[in-house]
């Protein structure tokens, strides 16, 4: 716990990467797990993670990122795009997962599935899109703590024209709406702010027990 500690000390929103440090398959394949195994409500895990490499589409990403470099320099991008309208059939898909993985039937599911839907499915459109926008950052929050721990940088940004970033990456067409960007790389030995002390709240002014 204490290396944790360590490394969340370490880590800080990186404002310049060096572009010539690429992040290996191997830890590439470690931060998507720690990705995949964070926590979601009801477990639904309703969004997903584009990962982009391509040097052309970032240029097109990035002047609708109000031009930060991070896009184009990092090694690679991370965007998280939340589904807008949950329906049935997304909960249908995640039950039919838990039977499979658990060796259950669905029949044995079913009092689980109409409580979700009945939850879920009445909600309006804008409410389940803020709902599953939300869910995008657990996944983050996993991602920047495994990142630090293998010394890898992330800015998690929302200085971004979602519709923009929507329209780009066909992510209307597919029920989806971006929600959260992410820069992951190595910081360049030119970013300044990588020297700046942590500020943060005391841990006095922080918390308080009742």
């Amino acid at each position: 716990m204490n290396t944790f500690i360590e490394n969340q000390n370490w880590r800080y929103a990186t404002k310049k990467f060096d572009a010539t440090k690429k992040i290996s398959e191997k830890d590439l394949e470690t931060l998507k797990e720690a990705i995949r195994l964070s926590s979601s409500s009801y477990g639904l895990q309703l969004y997903k993670v584009f990962i982009i490499e391509n040097p052309e589409l970032r240029a097109k990403l990035q002047p609708v990122s109000w031009g930060q470099s991070q896009i184009v320099d990092a090694s690679h991008l991370l965007v998280f795009a939340n589904i807008v309208d949950v329906q049935e059939n997304h909960i249908d898909e995640y039950v039919q997962n838990i039977a499979d993985t658990r060796g259950l039937s669905i029949e044995d599911l079913k009092g689980y599935s109409d409580f979700m839907k009945s939850k879920i499915v009445p909600l309006s459109v804008e409410q389940k899109s803020n709902w599953t926008a939300k869910q995008t950052y657990l996944a983050l929050g996993n991602l920047i703590n495994a990142a630090a721990e293998l010394k890898i940088d992330v800015t998690p940004m929302e200085g971004f024209e979602p519709e923009k970033y929507n329209e780009i990456l066909g992510l209307n067409e597919l029920g989806l709406n971006a929600s959260l960007v992410a820069p992951i790389g190595y910081r360049h030995e030119e970013d300044a702010t990588q020297h700046y002390a942590k500020v943060r709240k005391s841990t006095k002014e922080l918390f308080e027990t009742i």
